[in-house]
């Protein structure tokens, strides 16, 4: 379960970086400071992500939060691009947000006994 939740937060973060990037470079529609957040949001879960992955303790913290900015520039971004703000894609991202770290949490080693494989 642990290798599940770390893939699914790298994977995350490696799109929402990729995202970012191709925006900034691309003359998007949103401003560079929005393309940077992701950015920046995005390199935290990657960083969250590899952390949880080897059971360090502060790596759970850190990938929720890598979420919960890639949730707020979200709900920003929504604004800019479609004109609104929908319920659906916003409340995907969150259940993805909470399976991602409850699958995190449940298969922590609390002990640290395990080696990583």
């Amino acid at each position: 379960m642990l290798l599940v939740a770390a893939l699914g937060m790298a994977f995350y973060g490696l799109y929402s970086v990729l995202a970012g990037l191709g925006d900034l470079l691309g003359a998007g529609p949103l401003e560079w400071w929005a393309d940077v957040w992701l950015v920046l949001g995005g390199s935290i879960l990657i960083a969250g992500a590899v952390l949880v992955r080897a059971s360090i303790p502060g790596g759970l913290a850190l990938a929720t939060a890598g979420l919960l900015a890639l949730q707020s520039i979200s709900l920003h971004n929504a604004g800019h691009l479609y004109g609104q703000v929908s319920l659906l894609p916003e409340l995907a991202r969150l259940l993805l947000a909470v399976a991602l770290v409850g699958l995190a949490y449940s298969g922590w080693d609390r002990s640290n006994q395990n080696p990583v494989p």
